[in-house]
């Protein structure tokens, strides 16, 4: 999948969990702004182990960070893009949130959730390309949906942007009118 089919399908994520789960109550829009960002970098973040992914055209000398850190995951869609990168990455990033906890005064399990639900969304959209995705690596078996890969999406193919892109888009619209209420209450706690 492209980026920003990658960032589409994280928001959605996040949208919907935010719509159907408990979240905490006592949120600031600082936490909020960041969440949504943490959600973002989470649904590219899979692609760090390519020189040439989006979350490195974002970043401020991407480039050369690209050509540094990919080599170091194995290749594209190797470690990053399986259930051991996912337990990698969750594990760094709450150490990092950790550290960084009493410089920003924001509620980090909800940046850390956020992340999360943008890392594995990711790994899900990979999982109906051709290439399919290598969940339970070490084992050397790139797994998708379909079975046939003759079946599946071509990454910026023509069904990635004429279906899949479009479908999230009715997704997130079907969610906010759906779940209107929910998301009412939510906004009105911010404007007291």
């Amino acid at each position: 999948m492209t980026g920003r089919t990658h960032d589409l399908a994280a928001f959605t994520a996040l949208s919907y969990t935010v719509a159907t789960q408990q979240i905490p109550t006592d949120l600031t829009l600082a936490t909020v702004i960041v969440a949504i960002s943490a959600n973002f970098i989470g649904g590219l973040a899979p692609d760090i182990d390519q020189s040439t992914a989006t979350l490195w055209g974002r970043i401020r000398g991407g480039s050369i960070w690209g050509k540094i850190f990919a080599p170091l995951f194995g290749g594209h869609r190797f470690i990053s893009h399986s259930l051991i990168g996912i337990a990698l990455f969750g594990f760094c990033l709450k150490l990092l949130l950790e550290a960084m906890s009493g410089v920003l005064i924001v509620n980090m399990d909800v940046i850390w959730w956020s992340f999360m639900i943008g890392f594995v969304s990711h790994l899900l959209m990979d999982t109906i390309t051709r290439d399919g995705v290598p969940w339970l690596f070490p084992i050397p078996i790139r797994l998708g949906i379909p079975p046939f890969r003759f079946l599946r999406l071509k990454t910026g193919g023509l069904l990635e942007k004429s279906f899949v892109f479009p479908i999230l888009i009715i997704a997130n619209i079907w969610i906010y009118y759906h779940y209107y209420d929910r998301f009412l209450v939510i906004i009105k706690s911010y404007i007291k």
